[in-house]
């Protein structure tokens, strides 16, 4: 027995699609109850390829980056040719076919703009390589890269070459700044030794009897170490600790060759921040957690307007006045989120506002080590050799690391109130 219709038909128990555009007949299904429901069944499924077929023309429509829909459409055309439904396909497969020249007539325009655009980027990335100052010249450089990068493809027979001629700007450029750093290497390394020298020679005044003569030389040790210049801080931090160090040790011994007591003269700038840091601790013992993070907020902004040199300032003055600002920041925060999420918070006991705490520190240590595990590596990827673009990169990390150390220290202190409270 055989049921047709227009689009398709039913014999012998299956379901036939009729050939179209020179395919020949194709079996869709078979019949389940009566011919009829199944010619139904699949009349219906075709109102599916309908709507995908006008669902992607209508995303192609109002997509920004329309070109990016080619192959979405290709797959579409694959899964309508062997789509088990009974219809007039035809019509669906010459639209797609309309917005596939559509399509491809963008792609083209966009092309040849994008090879207009790199061609372009080519001359800027030469610019921003002959650049003299080498971190401005790197931030030109990765500013045209970014840019690069955004830039879609090209055509095929061009994308190659384009591809060649940006490349070897970037690799010429980076090879010469590598040897520039290098060369910058050496200049410190052969100044570094210079100070060693005169560390040596510092060594050696407490070592000679003559300790009058020693204190002439020392005059001298100090004109020669000043002459020498700068280092990078870091650097210069340790040569200038042993530096200093074995000076003390030659004065401590002349003095007391000499019966002179020293004054300890303290830099009145240090003498300011001492004040702060009194300041700080205070706000932190005695004030309301929220008036203490507006007071340290004055502190941190009047701590700054005292600029002293690397070399002069006090190392351990100023952690300790960061990590006073940081445990008061911190602490304010956490009571921020606890009195978002614990309305009746200050009605609870110690014992309950300590759970409460430590619940909340735990999920922000928890959150905030992950989001740092992120930044790591996106600093790590981003190192680019310079060095002063990667201590500035080092540097954001570094905050991030300080504050979840904070949280964490917090979080100990907690926990540790609670383990008393609870014996």
């Amino acid at each position: 027995m055989e049921e047709k219709e227009e689009y398709g038909y039913v014999k012998d128990g299956k379901v036939f699609l009729k050939g179209y555009l020179g395919n020949a007949d194709r079996q869709i299904g078979e019949v389940k109850r009566t011919e009829q429901e199944a010619i139904d069944y699949f009349k219906n499924r075709f109102t599916i390829a309908q709507s995908k077929v006008e669902t992607l023309k209508k995303d192609i429509e109002e997509a920004q980056n329309k070109g990016s829909y080619l192959t979405k459409l290709t797959q579409l055309r694959r899964k309508l040719i062997g789509f088990d439904a009974i219809g007039d396909f035809v019509p669906l497969l010459e639209k797609l076919d309309k917005a596939e020249d559509y399509l491809t007539g963008l792609i083209l325009v966009n092309q040849a703009k994008n090879l207009e655009i790199k061609r372009a980027l080519i001359e800027d990335a030469k610019t921003a390589a002959a650049i003299e100052d080498w971190p401005a010249a790197t931030d030109a450089v990765q500013e045209v890269k970014d840019k690069w990068i955004r830039t879609g493809p090209v055509d095929n027979e061009f994308q190659e070459d384009v591809d060649a001629q940006f490349q070897a700007v970037l690799d010429d450029f980076f090879h010469r700044r590598r040897e520039h750093f290098a060369e910058q290497s050496k200049i410190v390394q052969a100044k570094v030794d210079e100070y060693e020298k005169i560390i040596k020679k510092v060594k050696q005044l407490s070592w000679s009897k003559d300790l009058d003569e020693s204190y002439k030389q020392a005059r001298e040790i100090r004109k020669e170490w000043n002459a020498l210049g700068e280092l990078p801080p870091k650097k210069f931090f340790k040569i200038n600790k042993a530096y200093r160090h074995f000076f003390k040790l030659f004065y401590d011994k002349y003095n007391e060759s000499k019966g002179i007591q020293p004054e300890n003269r303290e830099d009145p700038r240090i003498g300011q921040q001492r004040k702060l840091l009194v300041e700080a601790e205070d706000a932190l013992k005695n004030d309301n957690i929220v008036t203490a993070a507006e007071k340290a907020k004055v502190l941190l902004s009047k701590w700054k307007e005292i600029r002293i040199p690397y070399r002069q300032s006090d190392r351990e003055l100023n952690d300790r006045f960061r990590s006073t600002c940081d445990k008061i920041f911190e602490l304010s925060y956490l009571a921020r989120v606890i009195s978002r999420k614990y309305p009746a918070f200050e009605l609870k006991s110690e014992e309950e506002q300590l759970r409460a705490q430590i619940r909340e520190m735990e999920w922000l240590v928890s959150r905030e080590k992950s989001d740092l595990d992120m930044a790591t590596l996106d600093v790590e990827r981003s190192l680019t050799g310079d060095e002063d673009q990667d201590k500035r990169l080092r540097g954001r990390l570094n905050i991030q690391k300080r504050k979840v150390a904070m949280k964490d220290k917090i979080l100990r202190e907690f926990q540790r109130k609670l383990e008393r409270l609870e014996r």
